[in-house]
């Protein structure tokens, strides 16, 4: 792996620099491979090694490079030594670079990357993430998909790095839109179409009371007595919350396994209803809330008086609201996980509200409030289904399955699948995720269906293919060939073009920790099986001498493996099978 020529590299630059090889670790980085010419292997960027770094000492950057360049030797693990732009070039003895990491991703398996130095100062943590969220009694709205995806990349990378992760899904199962689906379902209700489709029902239920909400005033005052019947505990009120929130979750339970996603505790705004008073009473105890003229009590952010930057925690009819129930989760798992980091999944338009929840448990006296982290995400343009607007995630599901079910079927080199549906499903889950993961998670984007589905290009269809690709040279030329290889077989620039990119993945499963940004991963995996799909062209394994058909090989199950590992951190199942109708 690339830690072992890092370490080799930092110890020699020791010896010359006088400072310990644990500061230099991680100003050596892989270079990135070029299509116009062979590069190094890794470079050192002097400008990281200047202290008090200002402008005007930049044009001393190439001759302090050249100085320290001829200071140093090649060995029997560098090769060559060269000069850049401000940086020093390293060239690692090309049989070394072969043994060394295709034995690392044989014996690393799925660790491969994981096992690094950049690693080895991170301490395990315990870690929270809530995320997805969707709203009960409504069906799972295609808005949640974000948070849904992100939010599992998260705790998957949190978890492959050895950190003790608890993936929370906190349900939207309180507050006022209870009050208006409870008063719709007595108006426009009925007990049969809830059985037979629930969440239909009680989105049609709910669009129809909204509507008569906003033209009849004794409707929106029945949804607010409801709400708070709901608040005050009453029995009958109970039931039917009750009712709608166990249908709900069951019809999720179902969407997430389609999804390939799990969580370890379904929690929800109604379990905080109780400890939510708690929270008032100890802000009003600290002298932190406020009442206004208008009777809601809020707290004030500013710590000036400036009541334009408040919160309000508090409606004037005494019941909580959406930040306090979040103040009272967020000590509540405190307090049962003690957790180091808490981060929320949710999109840009929520920055505000965390803001202040994390203010708010500041000012009351919680040190850990700077533990909590939320990770805001853009907001999806233009995803429609072949009939109209899409507002449910699984008319999505549906649409990506029938898709690629009429791709395959149009092929005329189908090969038989055990389960087509299943399959198409997995490419199609696939193509949705590296679309939304390949730019910042901030950004909007403009959703394709076409740019989706094309199985050349950067693509989630292409990463699947690939894979599928991989391994069925596996299991065409058998693993007799896998006992051993020869080194001296791989030194095409191709095979070296692979190997140097393999070197980069920890580098890059160490950036997507640090930013908890997917695209890094999305972007090593799609240049992974692009020279993957070159070295597949040039590097024939038929009618090829045993020795050099072992070796390449070698290197394609390598590139398999490294595939594989990234498309799991990212949510992604590989699949086996799909050459042919490609």
């Amino acid at each position: 792996m690339a830690c072992v020529f890092r370490r080799s590299i930092a110890c020699q630059l020791s010896r010359v620099l006088d400072l310990p090889p644990e500061n230099l670790i991680k100003s050596i980085s892989a270079v990135p491979v070029s299509k116009k010419e062979e590069v190094a292997d890794f470079q050192l960027s002097v400008d990281s090694l200047l202290e008090n770094n200002n402008d005007h000492l930049r044009p001393d950057i190439q001759v302090q490079a050249k100085r320290l360049a001829e200071k140093l030797r090649c060995d029997t693990v560098v090769s060559e030594i060269s000069t850049g732009e401000g940086t020093v070039n390293f060239k690692i003895n090309r049989e070394l670079l072969t043994k060394t990491v295709l034995q690392q991703v044989i014996e690393d398996g799925s660790k491969y990357g994981l096992k690094s130095e950049l690693f080895s100062s991170l301490p395990q943590k315990k870690i929270v993430v809530e995320f997805s969220s969707p709203n009960v009694a409504k069906k799972f709205h295609v808005g949640h998909l974000r948070s849904t995806i992100i939010g599992n990349f998260i705790a998957n990378l949190k978890e492959a790095l050895g950190h003790q992760v608890t993936r929370i899904n906190y349900l939207g199962d309180w507050g006022m839109q209870f009050g208006l689906l409870g008063t719709g379902f007595q108006l426009f209700g009925y007990e049969e179409k809830l059985q037979s489709n629930p969440l239909q029902h009680l989105f049609e239920v709910y669009v129809q009371v909204n509507k008569e909400a906003a033209d009849n005033k004794s409707v929106a005052e029945s949804a607010r007595e409801f709400s708070q019947r709901l608040e005050m505990g009453d029995t009958q009120a109970l039931s039917l919350w009750q009712k709608f929130r166990d249908l709900s979750i069951e019809e999720y339970i179902r969407i997430y396994k389609r999804l390939g996603i799990y969580f370890d505790e379904y929690s929800g705004e109604s379990f905080y209803r109780e400890k939510s008073q708690d929270v008032l009473k100890l802000l009003d105890s600290k002298g932190l809330l406020l009442k206004t003229i208008k009777g809601t009590a809020v707290v004030d952010l500013s710590g000036n008086g400036d009541l334009s930057s408040a919160c309000t925690v508090m409606r004037s009819d005494g019941t909580s609201l959406y930040a306090t129930r979040d103040l009272a989760a967020a000590i509540d798992r405190m307090d049962k996980y003690n957790f180091d980091t808490m981060i929320y999944v949710t999109d840009k338009g929520q920055q505000k509200h965390f803001q202040q929840v994390f203010q708010m448990l500041k000012i009351m006296g919680y040190d850990w409030a700077e533990r909590c982290q939320h990770v805001p995400f853009g907001v999806v343009q233009g995803m429609k289904t072949r009939r109209g607007n899409v507002t449910f995630l699984e008319d999505v599901l549906n649409e990506i399955q029938l898709r690629m079910l009429q791709n395959m079927a149009s092929i005329k080199t189908t090969k038989e699948l055990e389960n087509p549906q299943e399959t198409a499903e997995r490419v199609g889950l696939a193509a949705l995720i590296i679309q939304d993961f390949r730019g910042l998670l901030l950004s909007d984007y403009q959703f394709s269906w076409d740019r989706v589905f094309q199985s050349r290009g950067d693509t989630g269809v292409f990463l699947q293919y690939t894979h599928a690709r991989l391994h069925s040279l596996e299991e065409t030329f058998g693993c007799g060939y896998l006992n051993d290889f020869n080194t001296a077989c791989l030194q095409e620039p191709q095979s070296v073009s692979v190997l140097q990119h393999l070197l980069r993945f920890d580098e890059v499963l160490y950036r997507s920790s640090l930013d908890l940004q997917p695209r890094h991963i999305v972007s090593y995996l799609l240049t992974l099986s692009h020279l993957a799909a070159v070295a597949h062209k040039t590097l024939q394994i038929k009618n090829s001498p045993p020795e050099v058909a072992g070796a390449r090989l070698h290197l394609f199950k390598a590139v398999r493996s490294v595939l594989a590992n990234g498309m799991k951190l990212l949510g992604i199942t590989p699949l086996f099978l799909l050459a042919g109708w490609m």
